[in-house]
């Protein structure tokens, strides 16, 4: 996971998802509006946490899984992940680990 933010693009989540990021359908449309179009492109992109003081395992599931599925985990290394605390980057970590194990 990369922590430090070298991409272009970037998506602020606070405006979209509050302080607590949960809503599995908001996940889905910032991964489709704004994540596949950059990735698929071979972009590369930041995902902003500032401000975000948790997420669920679901919401980070909706958020990235999809990607890896469809892109291969490969498609890691242009996804940049800034501003995450500790409880963040381990939910980040435990859904990586789980989707490179099922692929």
């Amino acid at each position: 996971m990369k922590i430090i933010s070298k991409a272009a693009f970037q998506v602020k989540l606070l405006p979209k998802t509050g302080v607590f990021a949960e809503n599995k359908d908001i996940a889905r449309d910032i991964r489709i509006k704004y994540l596949m179009p950059v990735l698929e492109k071979n972009g590369e992109i930041t995902l902003d946490f500032e401000g975000v003081e948790s997420a669920t395992q679901s919401f980070v599931h909706a958020l990235i899984s999809e990607l890896i599925r469809s892109l291969g985990s490969e498609i890691l290394d242009n996804i940049y992940f800034k501003n995450c605390n500790k409880s963040i980057r381990e939910i980040i970590n435990i859904v990586v680990d789980y989707m490179q194990a099922a692929t």
